[in-house]
C-alpha cells in the first residue's frame, strides 16, 4: 500500500492558486468599476464585460481547472478548443437564424 498524500496529480501550487485568486478579483472589479461609474458608453461596456468574461474564463481553466497540466494537457487543450469553436458556432448560427426569422416575419 503506497501512501501519496503529498502529491496530487492535476492540483496546483498555493502560489498558482494565490495568482488566480488575485486575477479574478482583479478581473471581476474592472468591469464593475466600468459599469458603476460609466467610464465607457454602452456598447464600449459591453465589449469590455465580453472582453474581461473571456479573461476571467482563461484564468480559471487555466489556474483552477489545471487544463494545460499533466500527460494529457495537450489533448485537454485541443479539446477545449474544439469545444468552445463549437459554442460559438452553435450561439452564432442560433443568433442569424432568429434575426433572419425576425426580419422576415416584419411587415414590409
Amino acid at each position: 500500500m503506497s501512501n501519496n498524500h503529498g502529491k496530487i496529480a492535476g492540483h496546483g501550487s498555493l502560489k498558482s492558486y494565490v495568482i488566480g485568486f488575485i486575477l479574478s478579483i482583479i478581473l471581476t472589479l474592472i468591469p464593475y468599476h466600468l459599469v458603476v461609474n460609466h467610464v465607457l458608453t454602452i456598447e464600449g461596456t459591453y465589449i469590455a464585460i465580453l472582453a474581461f468574461a473571456v479573461l476571467q474564463f482563461l484564468v480559471q481553466v487555466f489556474f483552477f481547472l489545471h487544463v494545460a497540466e499533466g500527460k494529457s494537457g495537450k489533448a485537454n487543450v485541443l479539446a477545449l478548443i474544439f469545444t468552445i469553436v463549437v459554442l460559438v458556432i452553435l450561439v452564432i448560427g442560433s443568433m442569424w437564424i432568429m434575426y433572419n426569422l425576425d426580419y422576415n416575419m416584419m411587415e414590409h
